[in-house]
């Protein structure tokens, strides 16, 4: 039982909602492999770290034991996923969609084990069904049920078309699960009306229905909207080592909590390490290196990270910098001292809104890092270069 709910808090870790969490338990406990699915529209040629939460989860499973199906909409990527556009979406050409699929499969096996994943397309099944099962498919639902979407309710709102096919997405996503007979499908959290489509079409199959679990969606860079290509705020998996490290250690140190729940391999109880040494006042830059690092690895190799490191190192810390810096030493009371109280104490602006002003704009770093927390307490014993600008630098030691 132990190793069972240990397997339980690996699956949870980073999912945003499972139903039904004590079926999934109940099917766990059985001790029989799970068929685990999660489809991807090839529907662009290279995948990016946010496509990725859902491919690492599948490896938890993998790890774990269960059967792990990697499905390519080959099919409804040709029907074009409704989900949160605010337009009918173009479809693919047959060949748009296989040429990217082939692309999918090389890149989803950085993650994955090839030899555990069963790699399946969805058109096998679908063609095979013809007009009159597509048809059949379709009565299963009504229009009111599908205007229950908020995408289609928001479309239909706001006076923007819906094409009938469109309402054929969730049926043939649902469809899938039937065909594959699932067990557990995974999904982001804005595919919560198809996945639960999955379990309703499964019961009307007489099957045992699947368990959903939605995992968030990745913030891209701005750490706001999501990683998407079409908002230029991605990191793709196919980016230079050089690209990926500089990508990675422009996010903000909150944001790089989040990508080390959703991205990294560590343990648990390493990154909640990492996260003690943060509050005891270890730099969080170099807490984003080792992320950086793990990440070009897994995409690239080992020696290719360390490199990136390195050209980081000599592009923007080292060669940002002068090759003389006025020491100066500021006495914290109270163990820390605010970030705008710490540039005017240093003399690197005139006044504490200077400060203030000069974070929010971007021209302030630390140890050639930029920052965006006007909030910051810079922790008493530590050594760094300040710079405001591209002419004011000051190494501080705080005592």
């Amino acid at each position: 039982m132990t190793d069972i709910m240990q397997a339980f808090a690996e699956i949870k870790r980073g999912a945003e909602e499972i139903l039904v969490e004590d079926e999934l338990l109940e099917k766990l406990k059985k001790g029989k492999p799970l068929k685990i699915k999660a489809g991807f529209d090839p529907t662009a040629p290279d995948l990016h770290l946010g496509h990725t939460v859902l491919i690492n989860k599948m490896r938890q499973f993998q790890q774990l034991g269960h059967e792990v199906i990697f499905l390519i909409g080959d099919f409804t990527g040709m029907i074009g996923d409704p989900t949160g556009k605010n337009v009918t979406r173009k479809a693919l050409t047959s060949a748009d969609v296989l040429a990217n699929a082939e692309t999918y499969k090389e890149q989803v096996f950085k993650i994955l084990d090839p030899a555990k994943t069963r790699v399946e397309f969805n058109s096998t099944w679908m063609e095979k069904l013809g007009s009159a099962g597509m048809l059949k498919l379709a009565s299963r639902q009504t229009v009111a049920r599908m205007m229950e979407r908020d995408d289609f309710k928001k479309r239909f709102k706001e006076g923007q078309s819906i094409a009938i096919h469109e309402f054929m997405y969730p049926l043939v996503q649902g469809w899938d699960s039937v065909a594959l007979e699932a067990d557990v499908e995974l999904g982001g959290t804005d595919q919560k009306f198809n996945l639960l489509m999955g379990r309703e079409l499964q019961k009307s199959e007489g099957q045992r229905p699947q368990t959903v679990l939605m995992m968030p969606l990745l913030e891209g860079l701005d750490g706001v909207q999501k990683m998407s290509k079409s908002l230029g705020n991605y990191i793709g998996i196919t980016d230079s080592p050089t690209e990926m490290f500089g990508k990675i250690m422009s996010i903000s140190d909150v944001l790089m909590w989040r990508y080390y729940d959703l991205l990294s391999f560590r343990p648990i109880a390493q990154i909640n390490a990492f996260r003690q040494q943060a509050e005891q006042g270890a730099n969080p830059r170099d807490i984003k290196i080792e992320l950086a690092k793990e990440l070009i690895a897994r995409f690239h190799n080992e020696q290719a990270a360390e490199a990136a490191h390195q050209e980081f190192i000599n592009r923007f810390q080292k060669g940002a910098m002068p090759d003389e810096i006025e020491e100066k030493s500021i006495t914290v009371i109270g163990g820390e001292i605010a970030i705008a109280n710490l540039l005017k104490e240093a003399g690197l602006v005139a006044s504490t809104s200077e400060a203030m002003r000069m974070i929010k704009q971007g021209a302030v770093k630390i140890d050639g890092e930029k920052i965006n927390d006007n909030k910051l307490q810079c922790q008493a014993g530590s050594v760094a270069v300040y710079q405001v600008g591209k002419r004011k630098f000051a190494k501080v030691t705080l005592s």
